[in-house]
């Protein structure tokens, strides 16, 4: 597996390796590492096809995947990633860990540290929290979802999955329907596809619509029929209903009538639409099964994408760089 060095867009030198040493947002990488992550992506998804999925890339390396909230396709392919590169894999979840003991988030981090692993994956119900490992240790420390913050490998997965299917992001029309306020889904894709040139819609209804989303360069309606209309890249977010506290829209069926993805709606769109969900899918209330299921659907791409995307994660962050040979 081989890596390509990104040429700068100002001429400079080719990106070659990350400069931080975490990833706690999509704000922290440059549009130059963004396609350095994707191109490296594209090199790691090969690994997945052999008939031995495994290269020595992180041998000797320890990663600690520490999730304090569910998570099916996250932690799984975090794990599958690691293993992939031959890491040195440990999972910590809430319920088996001291914090059940009353343990703070801060006490957890600096009693692993002391074990001195190289990375440490962190799910979190509250923002900010990956931002506290970052001060508190010297692993390196991804951000796998830190409350309604941000998800930046959903964010990566979900640009390569467009990258590989429309083969650009830049003027791409992107629909990102569904439950905006409580998403740091939303939060972390309009970070990366407004920055790579996307058109980016956001909808959802009134109630379920951040008062300061326009500023970060997005057209917002609740018009969801305004939203997918010629729409390249439909999105669909999860109605979050484990955060409302309150009723946000009358019932689950009333949504799915206003802003569900159906076959009807489906119609607007480019004849060439790419329907995607982060998961886990609500069927019958964020969309239709038969949309699910359909021909448009990379929902299931964007699953074994988020290996590849992971893996070039770890090893960049790692300190590999995209002219080495992780074969």
């Amino acid at each position: 597996m081989s890596g390509s060095a990104v040429a700068s867009p100002g001429g400079g030198p080719a990106v070659t390796a990350l400069h931080g040493k975490d990833l706690l947002a999509i704000s922290d990488l440059t549009t130059d590492e963004i396609s350095l992550i994707l191109d490296t992506a594209e090199a790691m998804q090969e690994i997945g096809s052999r008939d031995v999925k495994k290269v020595p890339a992180l041998r000797g390396k320890t990663v600690v995947n520490l999730f304090f909230e569910p998570s099916t396709r996250t932690r799984t392919s975090f794990e599958i990633a690691e293993k992939r590169l031959s890491a040195d894999t440990l999972n910590v979840a809430s319920v088996s860990s001291s914090v059940t003991k009353g343990e703070t988030l801060a006490d957890t981090a600096l009693t692993l540290q002391a074990m001195r692993p190289d990375m440490i994956v962190l799910r979190h119900a509250s923002s900010g929290a990956c931002h506290l490992l970052s001060r508190l240790c010297r692993a390196a420390i991804v951000n796998a979802g830190d409350g309604m913050h941000e998800h930046p490998t959903q964010a990566l997965l979900d640009a390569f999955t467009i990258r590989e299917r429309k083969k650009r992001l830049a003027g791409l029309k992107v629909a990102i329907v569904g439950d905006l306020l409580h998403s740091r889904v939303l939060r972390s894709n309009i970070g990366l596809l407004t920055r790579m040139g996307a058109d980016v819609w956001v909808c959802g209804p009134p109630t379920l619509m951040p008062a300061d989303v326009a500023r970060f360069g997005v057209r917002a309606t609740s018009v969801i029929d305004d939203a997918v209309a010629d729409a390249d890249v439909i999105m669909l977010l999860r109605i979050q209903l484990e955060r409302m506290q309150g009723a946000f829209f009358p019932s689950l069926r009333e949504y799915f009538r206003v802003f569900g993805m159906t076959q009807t709606r489906l119609r607007l769109a480019k004849p060439d639409v790419m329907i995607m969900h982060p998961g886990p899918m609500n069927r019958g209330v964020e969309i239709a099964s038969d949309v699910a299921d359909g021909p448009y659907s990379v929902i299931l791409e964007q699953v074994a994408n988020g290996v590849a995307v992971r893996m070039a994660v770890l090893y960049l962050l790692a300190g590999g760089v995209a002219h080495e040979t992780a074969a």
